[in-house]
């Protein structure tokens, strides 16, 4: 939702109604990922996408039906018969759909979440997708790290008493602990329960859309090339801050595409934000002085943390083999030095700083979804690469543990 969230609002802020499709599950080659959102809005105008254009257009018909209706639909487009192409999906993979009117009163607390979203503050917003009692579908709990387990009364005869429960406390309970669990991990997706919340069963299907703060590319080294991988970095949604602990080099100016600039020994730096809980298993570390004063003590750090997405390190093949040297002489084990990067990057042949910059995010992209970086022109199979929780066959649904 955070990539329509602007026109969203605009519109939710002038009482008008929009007609919201979001994607909440994927199975094989599917273009988009699950909380990738289209609206319709309220004088037909398009905006955002669920497929990279596979099946907008069927989706913008059924947004307006559903708008009209005020009846959800949950909708899956495949290529498993003719009516695929007629929708045009042919990529080869499988999207669900769900459909829904969005309004003041239809989802009262919108404003609130957007506020959050916009603040960088962690928020979830669990909607009930699926159940044998169609008035259930539709009903959502907005969920934060700190909320109360009690939620706000309903108002009778009002739309709105929709987002207050999903329809029963024991389902409230289980969905709410479920949902602050995946917030916590940045995690989007779908949970399935027993038609009251049991944790054993199925009939009730809940879409879980996690919106946590972005996540963190940490650039050590303020040199041109750390300026062009702050801008790639924040192309790719992620907070950049580049440290360095020259104040001559580290400066705003030089760094625009930052999200902040800190002067400080870089070793130091991480360590504080270690300490303080800001670096966890989605930040990136990218570390381009391939000066051993700052580099080693900084991977000393680096690589023993138990947990971030990715650690890499610029230098040429002799600066590797001599920083290797001295990570061992500081007591790093083999398989702590096995999770630095090093050489940084991919072999695109990159030389300039741009094309280095892309180089690193293609390297960071492989590993977060398990590309191997080739050209696809030479491979055969699906060119989208899935998390294991994405690779289920569609009526496999996911329990909620």
């Amino acid at each position: 939702m955070r990539e329509v969230l602007s026109d969203l609002m605009r519109w939710w802020s002038a009482g008008e109604t929009v007609g919201v499709g979001t994607v909440v599950g994927t199975w094989r080659s599917a273009p988009r990922q699950a909380g990738a959102s289209m609206l319709v809005g309220p004088g037909g105008e398009a905006v955002g996408s669920v497929s990279g254009g596979c099946v907008e257009g069927a989706v913008y018909e059924l947004g307006q039906e559903v708008v009209a209706t005020g009846t959800p639909v949950l909708q899956r487009y495949g290529v498993s018969d003719d009516d695929a192409f007629a929708v045009g999906l042919t990529c080869g993979g499988i999207l669900d759909v769900f459909v829904e009117k969005v309004s003041r009163d239809t989802f009262p607390e919108l404003g609130e979440v957007a506020a959050d979203i916009e603040a960088g503050r962690p928020v979830a917003v669990a909607t009930v997708i699926d159940h044998p009692d169609p008035a259930w579908v539709g009903r959502r709990l907005v969920v934060r790290p700190e909320e109360g387990d009690d939620a706000e009364p309903a108002t009778p005869g009002h739309a709105a008493a929709h987002a207050s429960t999903l329809g029963s406390e024991r389902a409230d309970d289980a969905v709410r602990d479920d949902a602050r669990g995946m917030l916590a991990q940045g995690t989007t997706g779908t949970l399935t329960y027993g038609p009251d919340g049991e944790r054993r069963g199925e009939g009730l299907r809940v879409f879980v859309a996690s919106h946590a703060p972005k996540p963190r590319m940490l650039v050590f080294g303020a040199i041109d090339f750390a300026a062009a991988v702050a801008r790639v970095g924040g192309f790719l949604g992620y907070r950049v801050t580049v440290c360095d602990a020259r104040p001559v080099f580290a400066t705003a100016s030089r760094f625009p595409g930052a999200d902040e600039v800190v002067v400080t020994w870089p070793h130091d730096y991480l360590a504080a934000e270690v300490e303080a809980g800001r670096v966890d298993s989605r930040t990136v570390i990218a570390v381009l002085t391939h000066d051993p004063k700052f580099d080693v003590p900084l991977l000393e750090v680096a690589l023993r943390l138990p947990e971030v997405a990715y650690i890499g390190a610029m230098g040429s093949r002799r600066t590797h083999e001599d920083r290797l040297a001295r990570l061992r002489e500081a007591g790093l084990t083999e398989a702590e030095l096995a999770r630095m990067s090093s050489p940084i990057g991919l072999d695109l042949g990159a030389r300039t700083p741009e094309e280095t910059a892309v180089s690193i995010a293609a390297e960071i992209i492989a590993l977060r979804w398990g590309g191997g970086g080739e050209r696809l022109g030479g491979l055969d199979g699906p060119i989208h690469h899935h998390h294991p929780a994405h690779d289920t066959e569609p009526d496999a649904l996911a329990t909620s543990g």
